[in-house]
């Protein structure tokens, strides 16, 4: 157990906060005051407690020791890759077996926090009577088998449970990332991993990458736009049309590569599921279950379980397809009347003044239209039978980006394919790009410090009213933990429960990617653009989420999910999109001539179509090395499941892989 004594001094992650106790009532003496049956449940858990009091709140401050952590992961039968790199359900008494994180850790972020949360909420009355409780004025029994945390949020005494940050490793995160601008795009994926956990991980590797990949593109647009090519300037803008959607293709391609290579760096298993416990066919494999019972009760359940799943999902498909009927009517009979409405006007208008009010009111009504947009489609997929919480976050995606596609590039069609007018194009490119991305900027960074000022303000009001004068001096909050807690959380601005703040950030990236993709023909300089801005976001990005908000919950996805199929799309929309604007570009006079090149776009657009399609083909997604340590893996599973065999045909040992894996 060296190992174990040389794990770091665990840091308080965890925070509870309380509503401020009223005025005792000298009648509930006779009643458990909540806060001290709390902490004593909490000791009991294994867990670190210290009670810190704020301007508004009361706080409950949370460490956990390594054994704590450990034993709630044996509880919880969390899957971890071990040694020999097979993923097996965690057991304290086997911790030698399971490898650690790249600081030395034994489980990540993500890890913890699920073990956080099961320590918490399964504390419950296993007294044999109901327990009564106080709080300030607040009288009330906790039932048998009533979990108290449950109990306390009903009594609206517990407002909120939230990780905290660890300061001294955002400090020097702070440092080598988000105030590190000399690195430009280098990022330290690693840290950020063990710190945030896997999906906002992936989204930093994903911005990287991207920004690294754009330098190429943008030289290559530079290049176009400065250096008059002379006879061959007509060859120009179509050999740039290739290059960057063969660029897009093949950064696709490696960027699942470099995907792979991550989560398999950070052994974590992408094929198998982290939850507590797996089932098949509805059967817990880590139920003690003697093996001839088991066969018997899986031939039985066999005909009546295969009905069930049929049934369930083409349920859920035809729920599903319903739903995006509605999603898609909705967009073309409601939202594109609309938005085609606001660029004819924009377009008719001469006054700058009356353009900038009409811009103003068509902002604000698109806003609501987008939040009604999104309740909608976030209460349709709860009809839907979607069990996994990642997969009808992806469905909302769907919806939700289909409205944003609508309102961010329907004004820029139109001015495009409608008016043709490449001069009012490349200044709404511009507008777009620079204009709205700065301003998006410094809005995402400074509504949170608002946010924050304000409930400060709040909360030093009610010190203030609650003491009535008493305090003197200045009144300020003190306390790190108060202080983390007035930050506004890192979400989405949807307000979706399936979605947190990576879907506006992801989203934003969609849409700078198909505003330079669709329209590169025109303005091939807005790639420069997109670089500088990206840039930016690496930093503004990270000081956010370091600084302006609450640590986010982490969250277990291992891919970009439904974004990557969303950036497929836009590039099969930027073959259509650049074709038509290069039949534009070689109309001089505006008149819409097919006839001389009409056969050499058609010929363009069938090679960018086999290229999309074709040379993903030529680069693998999987590395070779991944390749072959899960074949190594898959060898090792094949030994373990003959142990497994041998023990069924036994007919004297129960069921159990855990156990049979142990003794092999």
């Amino acid at each position: 157990m060296n190992e174990l004594s040389e794990e770091k001094q665990p840091v308080f992650e965890i925070a509870l906060v309380f509503s401020k106790k009223e005025e005792k009532d000298e009648e509930y003496e006779d009643y458990n005051e909540v806060m001290e049956v709390l902490v004593d449940q909490l000791k009991k858990t294994g867990l670190l407690v210290e009670t810190v009091p704020g301007l508004a709140h009361e706080f409950i401050k949370l460490a956990a020791p390594l054994e704590a952590l450990g034993k709630a992961a044996a509880e919880l039968q969390i899957r971890k890759r071990t040694n020999i790199g097979m993923d097996l359900a965690f057991d304290w008494d086997q911790v030698k077996a399971f490898a650690r994180q790249a600081d030395g850790s034994l489980f990540s972020w993500c890890e913890r926090h699920h073990c956080y949360h099961h320590l918490i909420h399964g504390i419950v009355n296993r007294s044999k009577l109901a327990v009564p409780l106080k709080y300030g004025s607040k009288k009330f029994y906790w039932e048998l088998w009533e979990p108290l945390l449950q109990r306390l949020e009903t009594e609206g005494i517990l407002k909120e449970v939230f990780p905290l940050h660890d300061e001294q490793k955002k400090k020097e995160m702070v440092s080598s990332w988000a105030f590190n601008i000399w690195d430009v795009t280098r990022q330290p994926i690693d840290d950020i991993y063990l710190y945030f956990g896997t999906k906002i991980a992936i989204y930093f590797a994903f911005l990287g990458m991207y920004t690294q990949w754009l330098l190429f593109p943008a030289v290559l647009g530079i290049v176009l736009h400065s250096v008059d090519f002379g006879s061959l300037q007509f060859l120009a803008h179509p050999v740039f049309f290739i290059s960057i959607i063969s660029w897009a293709v093949f950064f696709f391609q490696f960027w699942k590569r470099k995907n792979y290579a991550l989560i398999t760096r950070w052994n974590i298993s992408y094929t198998v599921g982290t939850g507590p416990g797996h089932k098949i066919l509805g059967m817990d494999l880590n139920s003690r279950q003697h093996p001839l019972e088991f066969a018997k009760k899986l031939e039985a359940d066999n005909a009546i379980e295969k009905e069930a799943y049929q049934r369930y999902e083409w349920k859920g498909r035809l729920k599903r397809i319903r739903n995006d009927a509605v999603i898609i009517l909705s967009i073309i009979c409601l939202q594109l009347p609309f938005e085609l409405a606001y660029a004819h006007l924009y377009e008719i208008i001469g006054s700058d003044i009356i353009k900038f009010g009409l811009t103003a009111v068509y902002l604000l009504i698109i806003q609501y239209f987008t939040r009604i947009g999104g309740k909608i489609s976030a209460d349709l997929i709860k009809n839907e039978n979607i069990d996994d919480k990642e997969y009808r976050a992806d469905s909302l995606i769907y919806k939700l980006f289909g409205l944003y596609f609508m309102q961010t590039y329907i004004g820029v069609f139109y001015h495009a394919l409608l008016h043709r007018n490449i001069m009012t194009l490349r200044k709404v490119l511009i507008q777009r790009l620079i204009v709205s991305e700065v301003f998006e900027n410094l809005l995402e960074n400074s509504l949170p410090y608002l946010k924050y000022s304000y409930k400060k303000h709040g909360a030093v009001r009610f010190k203030k009213k609650h003491d009535k004068g008493s305090s003197k001096g200045k009144v300020k909050v003190n306390s790190r933990v108060e202080k983390e807690y007035l930050k506004s959380a890192y979400s989405a601005s949807i307000g979706g429960e399936l979605e947190d703040g990576l879907f506006d950030d992801f989203l934003e990236l969609a849409l700078q990617f198909g505003m330079i993709m669709m329209f590169a023909s025109a303005f091939p300089l807005t790639f420069a653009f997109a670089v500088v801005n990206n840039i930016m976001e690496i930093r503004t990005d990270a000081l956010k989420l370091l600084v302006m908000h609450k640590r986010p919950v982490p969250r277990a996805a291992v891919t970009i999910g439904a974004w990557l199929n969303i950036f497929q799309f836009l590039i099969v929309m930027s073959i259509c999109t650049n074709c038509a604007l290069l039949v534009c570009l070689y109309d001089a006079e505006g008149k819409w001539k097919l006839e001389p090149g009409l056969a050499a776009i058609l010929i363009i657009e069938h090679i960018l179509l086999l290229i999309k399609f074709g040379f993903s083909r030529f680069v693998p997604e999987e590395p070779a090395w991944v390749r072959a340590r899960r074949v190594k893996n898959a060898t090792h599973t094949q030994d373990v499941s003959r142990q497994l065999l041998r023990t069924i045909s036994g007919g004297e040992k129960m069921f159990n892989p855990a156990e049979a894996i142990k003794e092999s």
